[in-house]
């Protein structure tokens, strides 16, 4: 695990900031909280000088000398901001409300303080973490076993689906101090009576506003009605939704609040940029990008299962090593594929939303929104995947043309502009290669030598003498084998590049959401490749509007009326082009949903 280097302050008013990204904009702050607000500092740098040259700045806080040397040993030296400001509250025993993005050092934040106050030794858990998803799950257990590494008597279970229920059952009989956990397998262990919580003294709920996202919210409420009255309870949430604003109202005590404003400067560690595109282009698109935008390590989002298999399978074909996260991937896999990630064996991730939240992998340098993400908070948990641990970091984002218009609410969101950027040339690809051929060479030539040297330099000598060639033209000999078989320059055509501005024109004919104007004429251009294309027997003839389909469409499946594609209506039907992968459930109810007193009998269309 990597330590944000955080920037030192003074120990009297806490007025510092650093943060991944910022953060959208919250709700207003309950004037009956006890608000500690985290913001921009100028003069941080000679702050950290002084920091360094002092003894650990964990010393401070009441932690035993165990506690200390581990930290120490994992080379932590000084608390970010939200750390000096949640470590006095939490070792107090307060409950807490702390608003801040992952990358801020805020597992460390309420583990350390937690770990820290559990005294003796006991049979039942005294320290319960819910988290939304089995990756963050495991990811804040692993924290917790690393900083207990000074406690050897305490015991620290991940228990989530998707493993063996039994083997969970097992270690909790045997005796467990902190359990982190998802709500669901949380739950189901609590109504089997296999974890037991009249002991627990202090409830973590990390990640809360994409427990809400997610549909948790819930299952949540019903754990802490389950909870022993006596509890410390900490909440972190990267947004305040109002749902999450009346959760800690309502279950905790008095908290106190440490929101982390962000600062211009750190914001824009990641460099944000657009590609607007057709649909058809994407794949090419995404080659070229990744062939000349460099990143240590990248991560491709896609909407749905089955765009991150025809990505991978696009990108191996093209040579790339490339691994997916779906969540049809089982977790003894998933839990190796982020292990390749994080080891740099595999370099490329595809991967949907949720098969990927609570991701942590510090050695992301690239973040590909191959589609566009369903609301601003997704796009900001996305892009938060790179930039960490102080690092700089890119995001770009493809968008059809009429997707273009959704892109003022992600800056909104993110508070930084997000740069129009051409999908990369011949030439741009072909000055990438010759970089990187060139770096390579230069580290093979720099690296010490061995035995093998010796034998590939004696090789180079008796092929020259033989065939009595000079040793540049051996050494070109030599670059054309590592570049083997395939063209080094790219020099196929790339008209098509310019395809969008056509698409731009071709789209001013359309009304502002992107419905045809023309009534009863056909449009033969298929669905895009993310959507299926449906019929559904209402049309003029009913006086029908595409407002009225929106609506009572995105009412019945839960969708969001912007994701609802094209819509052609007809004298006596209607063409709707929908999201591939409609459960059933849902395409029953909407054969059976009446749109101006006529029922939809949606099929899918020829």
């Amino acid at each position: 695990m990597t330590q944000t280097q955080p920037q030192a302050v003074e120990p009297c008013a806490v007025d510092l900031t650093v943060s991944d990204l910022p953060l959208p904009t919250s709700a207003e702050v309950d004037q009956d909280l006890f608000t500690t607000v985290i913001e921009p500092s100028e003069d941080s740098a000679s702050d950290n000088t002084t920091a360094e040259e002092n003894s650990s700045g964990f010393a401070g806080f009441g932690f035993s000398d165990a506690l200390l040397k581990t930290l120490d040993e994992k080379g932590y030296k000084e608390p970010s901001p939200i750390q000096k400001a949640a470590f006095p509250e939490l070792m107090l025993g307060r409950d807490l409300v702390g608003q801040a993005q992952t990358g801020t050092g805020k597992t460390a934040a309420f583990a350390l303080p937690l770990l820290e106050r559990l005294e003796g030794r006991s049979t039942q858990p005294r320290v319960l973490v819910l988290a939304p998803t089995r990756e963050l799950a495991m990811q804040v257990a692993d924290s917790f076993k690393a900083y207990a590494a000074g406690h050897p008597h305490l015991n620290v279970l991940a228990i989530y689906g998707g493993s063996d229920f039994r083997s969970q059952i097992h270690a909790l009989k045997r005796g467990v101090d902190v359990v982190v956990g998802t709500p669901g397998r949380v739950m189901d262990h609590m109504r089997q009576g296999t974890l037991n919580t009249s002991g627990l003294r202090s409830l973590v709920l990390d990640e809360a506003d994409e427990m809400l996202r997610m549909g948790f919210i819930d299952d949540v409420e019903w754990i802490l009605d389950q909870l022993p009255e006596e509890r410390q309870v900490v909440l972190f949430s990267a947004t305040m939704p109002n749902e999450i604003r009346r959760l800690s109202k309502r279950y905790l005590s008095e908290p106190a609040e440490i929101t982390i404003k962000t600062k211009d400067r750190e914001a824009r560690r990641i460099r944000q940029r657009s590609i607007t595109l057709q649909n058809a282009h994407k794949l090419e698109a995404l080659n070229r990008v990744l062939e000349a935008v460099t990143g240590e390590g990248v991560i491709i989002f896609a909407r749905t299962k089955a765009i991150t298999l025809t990505v991978a399978e696009s990108l191996e074909a093209a040579g790339h090593d490339v691994a997916v996260l779906n969540g049809d991937v089982p977790q003894n896999q998933r839990e190796r594929t982020v292990d390749r990630l994080r080891k740099g064996t595999v370099n490329i991730l595809v991967a949907t939303d949720v098969a990927a939240r609570g991701l942590d992998v510090d050695r992301i340098g690239l973040v590909i929104n191959y589609d566009m993400p369903f609301d601003s908070e997704a796009y900001v948990h996305r892009i938060g995947r790179t930039g960490r641990a102080g690092r700089t970091g890119e995001a770009i984002l493809f968008i059809t043309p009429r997707e273009r218009r959704f892109v003022g609410n992600l800056e909104r969101a993110v508070g930084q502009a997000i740069e129009p950027m051409e999908i990369p040339s011949n030439a741009e690809i072909n000055e990438s290669r010759l970089t990187r051929l060139r770096i390579r060479l230069g580290e093979a030539a720099s690296a010490e030598s061995n035995d093998e040297t010796a034998l590939l330099q004696e090789l180079i000598q008796r092929v020259g003498q033989e065939n009595e060639l000079s040793m540049e033209q051996l050494a070109a000999a030599a670059l054309k084998l590592a570049v083997g078989d395939q063209p080094l320059l790219v020099q196929g055509d790339e008209s098509w590049l310019k395809t969008p501005h056509r698409a731009d024109r071709r789209d001013d004919r359309r009304d502002p959401r992107g419905r045809d104007r023309r009534r009863g004429d056909r449009d033969s251009r298929p669905p895009e490749d993310n959507m299926m294309r449906y019929r559904v027997e209402v049309g003029y003839r009913d006086r029908v509007k595409p407002g009225n389909l929106v609506g009572a469409i995105a009412n019945e499946s839960g969708l969001q009326g912007r994701m609802i594609g094209r819509i052609q209506i007809f004298d006596n039907h209607s063409l709707v082009d929908l999201p591939k992968g409609m459960p059933d459930d849902v395409y029953n109810a909407l054969r059976r949903l009446k749109v101006m007193n006529r029922e939809l009998q949606i099929s899918q269309a020829s």
